[in-house]
């Protein structure tokens, strides 16, 4: 069981980290919401993967931490949707 610290330490580096940069990102790159859901699965499970676990120590990766990646890659794309969708309501209004 991860306590409450390690809990909010992980959230706060899947935010600040390659799950959020790169969800944000991908999400801006499109208008459909379920193409950004998509991408942010992409991101959050990619990222622990390249950064997370050191191949060369076998540092193992929890499951909590692949949720908590996949959850705040998606809402990081969601956000860049929204982000793009309502520069685009802007600009044609």
């Amino acid at each position: 069981m991860i306590s409450f610290l390690d809990l909010l330490g992980t959230i706060g580096a899947s935010v600040l980290g390659l799950p959020g940069i790169l969800g944000l990102s991908l999400g801006m790159m499109t208008r459909k919401w379920i193409a950004a859901a998509g991408l942010g699965v992409a991101a959050g499970v990619i990222a622990p993967l390249l950064l997370g676990g050191s191949h060369s120590t076998h540092v193992a990766i929890s499951y909590s931490e692949y949720a908590v990646a996949v959850i705040v890659g998606i809402l990081a794309a969601l956000t860049g949707t929204a982000i793009r969708r309502k520069g685009v309501a802007k600009q044609t209004s």
